[in-house]
């Protein structure tokens, strides 16, 4: 009898300590995030890039990951995933865990002309991401063959309305941001231009230089050599203000279309969910790069301006860009499957 009752008296202390750890690792659990978050980051972090090495976004990116990284005192590996204007790498950033070890690089496609043109995007650019900050604003370029009888835009306007559907124009591919940026130029002001959409902005830029398209809407860093050597005619900048590298070219607000925008931009964002101390580690970590002469000499070099946000004033940013896209789309009748 005493051996049966120690037998069940050890059972149920067996059982009573299970449950006690069980409720110590759900509590452990809980507490997790708070111990992750004084000790973040304690391993690499992986930054993905939604479009291919080389370009402007990869640039912007692997600064944020040299020069971030320094401040944070962790690799920031860049992992290129590119594909469907930048909507493959942003539902990976979407669909990983919360925790500050992935971010993406968030650009006015991204999160701006993509949800307007895509009905079935991966993702939803508000709910699915926590903004960290804007890094660079990119200008783009509307540039013309030299073949093209038009000096400055208001002469390119007037040929267009005196010949509708006569001049064509290049963009990446059906529904790129260069397609939904001249979509909505057309409408302002009042022109129809012939859309030629290539696989590609590398395509579509040499056509534009060999004259086999009249126009081009382009980054500022790749048309800014055939503007210079003559092979293009830069009209407009997409942009806040005028580009130092072309100080006699007007932004489009200057030329009175101030709802096109103020250009490209290129930011940081992680997963929905991320707690706000991790975000504004890294807030302040990207910040304290931006300061750093060579990030900001390089971000130039491009073309671009340093444009440091709160996280904030970075949501504020993409709601602006998702509802100047999504009136264009409508208009313009621009949706992809």
């Amino acid at each position: 009898m005493n051996r049966a009752r120690n037998t069940r008296a050890m059972r149920r202390r067996l059982v009573f300590s299970t449950v006690l750890s069980t409720a110590a690792a759900t509590l452990g659990g809980v507490a997790l995030p708070a111990s992750a978050q004084s000790n973040y980051p304690n391993k690499p972090i992986r930054l993905i890039v939604p479009f291919a090495a080389g370009g402007t976004t990869d640039l912007s990116a692997r600064l944020v990951a040299e020069f971030a990284g320094r401040e944070l005192g962790q690799t920031i590996v860049v992992d290129n995933k590119g594909g469907a204007g930048g909507s493959i790498g942003m539902e990976q950033v979407a669909r990983s865990a919360p925790d500050g070890y992935t971010i993406g690089m968030a650009t006015v496609s991204t999160h701006g002309s993509n949800p307007a043109v895509y009905p079935r995007l991966g993702y939803d650019p508000i709910k699915d991401f926590a903004p960290v900050t804007n890094v660079a604003a990119i200008p783009s370029i509307f540039a013309v063959h030299p073949s093209v009888p038009a000096k400055t835009m208001q002469e390119f306007v007037a040929l267009a309305k005196a010949n509708p559907g006569k001049y064509t124009f290049a963009s990446p591919g059906a529904g790129s941001l260069g397609h939904v940026n001249i979509e909505n130029f057309m409408m302002l002001a009042k022109i129809d231009l012939l859309h030629v959409p290539y696989k590609g902005a590398g395509l579509a830029l040499n056509d534009a230089v060999a004259g086999q398209v009249n126009a081009i809407t382009d980054n500022l860093s790749t048309t800014l050599p055939h503007v210079k050597a003559g092979r293009l005619r830069a009209l407009a900048v997409l942009g806040a203000q005028r580009s130092p590298q072309l100080p006699n070219v007007p932004t489009y607000a200057e030329l009175g279309y101030k709802d096109m925008g103020e250009g490209g931009w290129f930011g940081i964002v992680a997963p929905a969910g991320t707690p706000q101390p991790i975000v504004d580690k890294l807030n302040a970590a990207i910040h304290k790069a931006m300061l750093n002469p060579e990030f900001k000499r390089k971000i130039e070099e491009s073309g671009g301006t340093l444009v440091p946000t709160t996280p904030d004033q970075f949501k504020a940013q993409i709601q602006q860009a998702m509802a100047r896209y999504a009136r264009v789309a409508k208009a313009a009748n621009i949706k992809l499957d």
